[in-house]
């Protein structure tokens, strides 16, 4: 009796997973016809890459974080202005957006790093200015240390850069592993994912309200696609590693460095990653923003727009000699 109990439990289980893992999928296909792709699309080292090419100058490249996809810099308005003098080119990182993410590689930081490289060769361009988000720190800072193009200097936006506890590696990493992170992807992930974006949102704004064109640019069905959250939890359990690795190399870096950070950040730590960034690349200029939290980049757009503008028309050869804290 037990036997045919615990049977009829099991395929009742598998039965209600299968409906869940059917319905996250049809909505995930569903999220991108409803929200097609905005950019283009190129193919580089067997992925396909969607971007946004916009404006005309010198080239300034947007590394969007994690959760969110180029539409986040959309959204701040950091492409509007800098596209009036500037060529401006944002990618959906691997897996995020229209960006595919094949399973023939680790897609860590620094593969990112490479991949954006490429692309940038691909495409002709030679030279940028390269512009990080959380997570995108990461990978703005690997192109810097191993350059395949001039990279002309890095603006950093309440970036994650020291191996540190993260509590999010423990919520989003187990959607990453191998056949159980896809079981996970499709039934518990948009299920829970659905339960706590918001809070999660309201978390990277706080203690500013979540702008209403937030919302309207990074979809939320989109950010939930069973193969995004796989992009996510993955890109969550390598920033601890990357971060540790690419922590030996900072002092290298010699090109213009400015570092941007919310005091009130609740997701980093702005003196702890932020400030000691600072203090490590003689050449940085750090600006804590008092009153903002992890995106800063909605909150002081004007002088983030000033400070990438600024590197864009500077030469390498000039660089920056004084350090400064503004």
């Amino acid at each position: 009796m037990r036997s045919s109990h615990s049977s009829r439990l099991l395929v009742g289980v598998a039965a209600v997973s299968a409906s869940i893992a059917a319905w996250a999928a049809w909505r995930g296909r569903r999220a991108e016809r409803e929200h097609p792709p905005i950019g283009q699309f190129i193919d580089v080292d067997g992925v396909r890459l969607h971007y946004i090419d916009e404006g005309e100058g010198p080239t300034v490249l947007l590394v969007h974080g994690n959760l969110v996809t180029l539409q986040d810099y959309i959204a701040s308005g950091l492409v509007g202005r800098l596209s009036k003098r500037h060529r401006v080119i944002a990618f959906d990182r691997p897996g995020f957006g229209f960006s595919t993410r094949p399973r023939d590689r680790v897609w860590t930081p620094q593969a990112q790093a490479a991949l954006f490289q490429r692309a940038l060769q691909q495409m002709g361009i030679e030279s940028a200015v390269v512009v990080g988000q959380s997570l995108g720190c990461l990978v703005a800072l690997a192109m810097a240390i191993e350059p395949r193009i001039d990279i002309r200097g890095l603006t950093l936006i309440s970036g994650y850069y020291y191996p540190t506890a993260r509590y999010d590696v423990l919520l989003t990493a187990p959607a990453a592993v191998p056949v159980i992170g896809d079981v996970i992807r499709y039934t518990v992930s948009p299920v829970m994912g659905r339960m706590l974006l918001n809070t999660n949102v309201r978390a990277m704004f706080a203690p500013a309200d979540v702008p209403d064109n937030f919302g309207e640019q990074v979809q939320r069905q989109i950010v939930l696609r069973p193969w995004q959250l796989r992009a996510i939890g993955e890109d969550a359990a390598c920033m601890v590693p990357a971060a540790s690795e690419l922590s030996k190399h900072y002092r290298e870096i010699d090109i213009p460095v400015r570092i941007f950070a919310g005091e009130d950040d609740v997701v980093v730590d702005a003196q702890s990653h932020s400030g000691r960034l600072f203090r490590e690349i003689p050449q940085s200029v750090l600006s804590v923003i008092a009153h903002r939290g992890h995106m800063v980049h909605y909150d002081d757009a004007g002088r983030i727009g000033d400070a990438i503008e600024a590197m864009a028309i500077e030469s390498k050869s000039t660089g920056y000699t004084l350090k400064a804290s503004v």
